[in-house]
């Protein structure tokens, strides 16, 4: 049978008030019982709260606001920054093997001021490279998913298997290809492009 929600409840949800009330009384180690005390509201009623069951009113929130030490803007602020972005499996499955250039599938929406780029990169077989440029002086890491990855810096060369994991900070030109016969795909979370400061 499915639930029936209000017009209140749906327009609530984003708050996630029930969470906020359980997360502030299991931060100060309070049961049930002695926030019931606490306030003069029922055991009953709290759960209710606490499960998204029952919306509060103003007033009890009020009340157990005063308990907690937080203000009713606790559990109405708009959250300055929220961003959720989901890649299917299907558009990570979706390119042919015989490509011949190295391939990236973004993995999260990518705006000014994003902290962080993910990424599938996927190398051909051949061992096509990587532009150097697209790692110079960065910082990240990189997960290999399937196949081996060739990673050069500086002199430096390692070899890296699927299941193997590298976080790198680096100022040096880094030359990433396949190893072998085989193409090679990673997962890469790399730092995003530092938001413009308006002058």
């Amino acid at each position: 049978m499915t639930k029936t929600v209000s017009y209140a409840q749906w327009s609530l949800e984003p708050y996630c008030i029930g969470q906020k009330l359980r997360s502030l009384r299991t931060q100060k180690r309070l049961t049930l019982s002695r926030l019931a005390a606490e306030t003069g509201l029922s055991t009953a009623l709290l759960s209710k709260l606490e499960t998204d069951r029952m919306i509060p009113t103003l007033p009890t929130l009020a009340t157990i606001s005063r308990v907690y030490g937080v203000g009713m803007s606790y559990f109405f602020a708009e959250p300055a920054r929220h961003t959720l972005s989901i890649t299917r499996k299907a558009h990570l499955q979706g390119h042919e093997r015989g490509m011949e250039q190295v391939t990236f599938t973004p993995l999260n929406a990518v705006c000014e001021g994003s902290r962080l780029v993910a990424q599938m990169i996927e190398f051909p077989a051949g061992g096509a490279t990587c532009a150097p440029e697209c790692f110079k002086e960065t910082s990240g890491l990189v997960y290999v998913l399937e196949g081996r990855l060739n990673l050069d810096a500086g002199g430096m060369h390692e070899a890296l298997e699927a299941g193997d994991c590298a976080y790198m900070e680096s100022e040096m030109a880094l030359v990433w290809s396949a190893a072998g016969k085989h193409r090679c795909r990673v997962l890469a979370v790399l730092p995003g492009a530092p938001a413009r400061v308006e002058g």
